[in-house]
Formats: C-alpha cells, sequence, structure tokens
C-alpha cells in the first residue's frame, strides 16, 4: 500500500510538471503573440503585456498567489501543497519560455490565417495541459479559484462561475485587441474545455458523469466523495449475481474535474473495487443546473 501511494505521488507531480509545461507552451508560442485573451489569469497577463509591458509569467505568479491563499483560506486542504507547485511551475515555464523563444511566437502573424491557427493550436496545448493537471488533483491557480469561490457562495454553478468571468475578461480585450482576437479567445476557450475532457476521461464524454461503485470500503469512499470532494451521492441496494451477497453501490454525479481525484483515492483504498463511469447529458439540481432554469429553457424551446 505504501509502495502503490508512492508510484501515485509521483505520477501525480509528474503530470502537474507536463500540463503546466504544455499549458505555458500555449502562452508562449500562441496566444500572447496573437493577442488572444483566452480568459481567466493568463488573459489578463496577455492583456498587461501588450498595454503595459508587464511580463507574462510575472503578471501570472502576482495575480495567482493572492487568489491561492484566499482559496487555502477558504477551501483548506483542497487548495493544498500541489496547487501551489502548479501556480509556481505555470508561471515559472512561461518566464523560461519566454526567455528561449521570445515574446513574437512561431507563426508569421503578417497572414491573417496565422491568428486561427494559433487559437486552434493555442486551445489544444492548453487543453492538454490543463487536463494533465486537473488530473492530478491540482489546478494552475488564477480565477479558477475565484470561480470556486463565488460558486460556493452564491447560487452560480463552477461552470457558470467560470463563464461570466471568462466572458468579462474577453470583453475586456474587445476594447483592447478588438472583435476578431475576443472571438479567436471564444474558439481557444471551447477547444480548450473539449481537450481537458479527452484528457481526463477519454473520448466521447459530456461535462458530467454519472459513478457507479461497488467496493468493501463505502464508508472510507463515502467521506471522500461527502468531505474531500465537497459532493452527495446515493447508496443503491443490490446484489451480486455470483455471490448472491448483498452489494450496496454508492451512485454520485460529479464534474469531469473531480474525476480523476476520485479515482485516484478510491484506487489507494480499495484495488478491488468496481467502478462504473457514464455520461450524463444533463444533470439537474443543487451544484449542477438549477431544475427551475432548466424547466424554463424546455417551455420556451
Amino acid at each position: 500500500m505504501e509502495k502503490e501511494l508512492k508510484r501515485y505521488k509521483v505520477l501525480e507531480y509528474f503530470y502537474i510538471i507536463i500540463g503546466t509545461f504544455l499549458t505555458a507552451l500555449g502562452v508562449v508560442l500562441f496566444a500572447n503573440p496573437a493577442k488572444i485573451a483566452n480568459g481567466g489569469v493568463t488573459g489578463i497577463a496577455i492583456i498587461l503585456y501588450h498595454t503595459l509591458n508587464f511580463d507574462v509569467g510575472t503578471s501570472i505568479l502576482i495575480l495567482s498567489i493572492p487568489l491561492f491563499f484566499v482559496g487555502l483560506l477558504i477551501f483548506g486542504k483542497e487548495y493544498g501543497l500541489k496547487s501551489l507547485i502548479g501556480t509556481l511551475l505555470y508561471s515559472g515555464f512561461v518566464m523560461l519560455l519566454t526567455q528561449l523563444i521570445g515574446t513574437e511566437g512561431i507563426i508569421d502573424y503578417n497572414f491573417h490565417v496565422s491568428y486561427l491557427l494559433s487559437a486552434i493550436f493555442g486551445g489544444i496545448l492548453f487543453g492538454a495541459g490543463l487536463g494533465f493537471v486537473m488530473k492530478s488533483g491540482a489546478n494552475t491557480g488564477g480565477t479558477d479559484i475565484l470561480a470556486q469561490i463565488i460558486s460556493k457562495y452564491t447560487f452560480f454553478t463552477l461552470g457558470n462561475a467560470m463563464f461570466i468571468i471568462d466572458a468579462i475578461i474577453i470583453g475586456c480585450s474587445v476594447f483592447i485587441f478588438g472583435i476578431e482576437a475576443a472571438l479567436y479567445a471564444i474558439i481557444t476557450i471551447y477547444i480548450t474545455s473539449v481537450g481537458i475532457d479527452k484528457v481526463l476521461l477519454g473520448f466521447g464524454s459530456y461535462s458530467s458523469k454519472t459513478i457507479y461503485i461497488i467496493s468493501e470500503k463505502r464508508e472510507e469512499i463515502k467521506n471522500i466523495i461527502l468531505k474531500d470532494l465537497d459532493h452527495g451521492g446515493t447508496i443503491l441496494e443490490g446484489k451480486g449475481l455470483y455471490t448472491d451477497r448483498e452489494r450496496p453501490v454508492i451512485m454520485t454525479v460529479m464534474t469531469n474535474n473531480k474525476i480523476g481525484r476520485l479515482t485516484n483515492h478510491i484506487h489507494l483504498i480499495d484495488k478491488d473495487a468496481f467502478i462504473i463511469v457514464h455520461d450524463a447529458y444533463q444533470v439537474m439540481g443543487e451544484g449542477f443546473t438549477p431544475i427551475a432554469k432548466a424547466a424554463w429553457k424546455s417551455k420556451h424551446l
């Protein structure tokens, strides 16, 4: 068990390193040279670079660290060592790659199609990088933390809070870089979200998943879902076909960015656990889309 735990820890930090490097590569090669302020702290840092000539990596660090400590105070251990490392590595890689590659990127921006290529390939790198970081259970700091704080204290879901923050930043970029740059940023954000899903869960995935867990260690797993991941669930009655024994089944629904943390925890607790994960096309209720809102949409379609 101890050896397995160490292996997982090494793998998690490997994911953080690879993920933050790929994300930083997307910033330096594509987003910053093309003036694509694709939301979040990165988008703010890109705006600051092109208006006030502030270093992008330094701006990311200065903006992220205070948000990290606010998240630490509010969420406790959820924003522990891994998230701090993710924040520091991300800004550090941006600084390093800027020194090595420069601020002009690798594409000739005399051609208009170069901006579209930057939006696409920047989104691919962001999606892959952030997917690996989330797979480790960490984050790169910044407005992700702000979105979770808003989600915790308001009726907005996490997805809605992140969308609002990104929309405000992209909206600001319209007045600085123009409407075309903002539209390219939207393309980058969409590709990023798809890429994150593919890294976390493979192809054919929606933004939330229904998870069924069969395990002898269901009390420990229940505590992880309730306390560590801040989600609810239901115990379903079940019986094994082969053993004819009662086998209660835990059913829970959660967003994609928490699936990796859940499966990692379960594997460490019970290697013999049986887990089924499948797409949840629409999730209504507390923590997801409010039922009243979903009903209003159905009525007006």
